[in-house]
């Protein structure tokens, strides 16, 4: 079986196979404050207003439940199964490891798990 391609790396302008798409585009939209996009107020997580929040018990809650929300408005690709977070090797380091179904295309339904920097 042959590797799809659907997207291009943003850093690079390479070809990505489509779960590292998927992994690009969920940092792109956890990262972006919403209304920082011009033509697209809604766009991104409540994630870069918490960044900066001591990181007790409910921030981290927030943390989660903004990543769910973002997600699930604006990456039709997959159903979420879970989210949890994750400190670094440097205190600043945040991430969230979210395992995640697919819901397009031959790989509909096979889960996969990703690691997203929460960090811009």
């Amino acid at each position: 079986m042959t590797a799809r391609y659907i997207g291009m790396n943003a850093r690079t302008g390479r070809q990505i196979s489509e779960l590292e798409h998927i992994q690009q585009s969920l940092h792109k939209i956890l990262t972006t404050p919403i209304g920082s996009r011009v033509m697209r107020r809604n766009f991104g997580s409540m994630i870069p207003d918490l960044i900066d929040k001591p990181l007790n018990g409910k921030t981290r809650m927030q943390v989660m439940a903004a990543c769910v929300m973002a997600i699930q408005a604006w990456e039709p690709r997959v159903d979420l199964v879970s989210v949890a977070l994750r400190l670094g090797d440097a205190a600043s380091d945040l991430y969230a490891d979210i395992e995640l179904a697919r819901r397009d295309g031959p790989s509909a339904g096979k889960t996969s798990k990703l690691q997203i920097s929460l960090k811009a």
